[in-house]
């Protein structure tokens, strides 16, 4: 399926309307953001990532050969500027922001109020490390701002259309399950806890 007003989208780009670049920054922004992000834990990598992308598009725009199909150039591009970004922190050490700088909260919680909600995230993020690569994929491109089209998700992760909802919504039921396993978990610990 040729998706012509993308592709007169990217010639508009190739001659230099602003216009056109904005608005395909804001179509694919969140596809590229997303694909980053799954692969890249350190949410500053995947920005990285996500400009340099954008750098390579600029570079290389006037030579796609399908300009309709740009989407999952940017896809591609993304997935291989990740790679490269995993294989270089393979030989890096990495130093918490946190360790060099601890800027205080402006309105501090709670102690027990940000336990809780520290060990709820870590419950989510647990069990979102549960799921397998696809779901993982598929929801952190369909949680995306602004999310990419559905036509855009099955380009590239190469699903059928019809199937990307109920996909989704078979991965949402599995992280459920994941964490409510671990919130029931957290909660007797809670109770167990000594007062």
């Amino acid at each position: 399926m040729i998706d012509l007003e993308v592709a007169g989208t990217v010639r508009e780009a190739i001659s230099g309307s602003q216009g056109a670049w904005d608005a395909l920054v804001e179509q694919f922004s969140g596809l590229v953001w997303s694909i980053a992000r799954s692969q890249l834990p350190d949410a500053s990598d995947a920005s990285d990532v996500s400009q340099t992308v954008w750098l390579r598009l600029a570079e290389h725009i006037g030579e796609l050969r399908d300009p309709e199909r740009v989407g999952a150039w940017l896809a591609v591009t993304t997935r291989h500027e990740a790679t490269r970004v995993q294989k270089r922190r393979q030989f890096q050490v990495p130093v918490s922001h946190e360790r060099l700088v601890r800027v205080p909260e402006a309105n501090p919680r709670q102690p027990e109020a940000a336990v809780v909600a520290a060990e709820e995230s870590a419950a989510l993020w647990k069990a979102f490390s549960c799921l397998g690569e696809a779901c993982q994929t598929l929801l952190r491109m369909l949680i995306s701002d602004p999310p990419p089209s559905y036509a855009v998700v099955s380009e590239t992760l190469g699903l059928p259309i019809g199937s990307i909802g109920p996909t989704r919504s078979r991965c949402l039921s599995h992280l459920r399950q994941h964490y409510e396993v671990d919130a029931a978990g957290l909660s007797r610990s809670r109770e167990d806890a000594p007062t």
